[in-house]
């Protein structure tokens, strides 16, 4: 099964309606996601809590890191460059963090408040190798834009 993004972008804007929370967003953009697509295997939020630092926040899936430096892997890639990240082979990404032997592939979105304040990153791993296309990341930074453009 793959995601209908359409009707999950409206799902997810009809339950984030005046929600102004990130976490509570987060979680709820996360179990959207996470049950619309085979290809997620992991899908979660890193959130910046200090400089240069990111912190795991809403998932599902497995365990994930704790704690992932911007200067480290594809989520610290998405959040120091401030670009999605599409990652074909987690092996052959330098700096690559395996917070799941599993994972094949990889895709990080930078999620941004109304502001350009950086919240963290949204990042859904596969274990499928090239999951991900430039359409998934269209698409899912659509949904992010809009579901936390009320964020301050």
């Amino acid at each position: 099964m793959r995601a209908d993004y359409d009707t999950l972008a409206k799902t997810i804007a009809s339950l984030t309606a005046g929600e102004t929370d990130e976490v509570a967003l987060m979680a709820t953009v996360v179990c959207e996601l996470h049950h619309s697509d085979d290809r997620f295997d992991w899908t979660g939020f890193y959130r910046v809590t200090e400089p240069d630092l990111l912190k795991i926040g809403p998932y599902q899936g497995g365990h994930g890191c704790l704690q992932i430096p911007f200067k480290r892997g594809v989520c610290g890639a998405a959040a120091r460059t401030g670009e999605v990240q599409l990652v074909d082979d987690v092996e052959a990404f330098p700096g690559h963090i395996a917070c799941a032997s599993s994972t094949r592939s990889e895709i990080v979105l930078p999620v941004y408040a109304a502001q350009g304040r950086l919240l963290g990153v949204l990042d859904i791993d596969s274990n499928q190798p090239a999951a991900f296309n430039q359409e998934d990341a269209d698409k899912l930074s659509g949904i992010l834009e809009r579901t936390f453009e009320g964020v301050a």
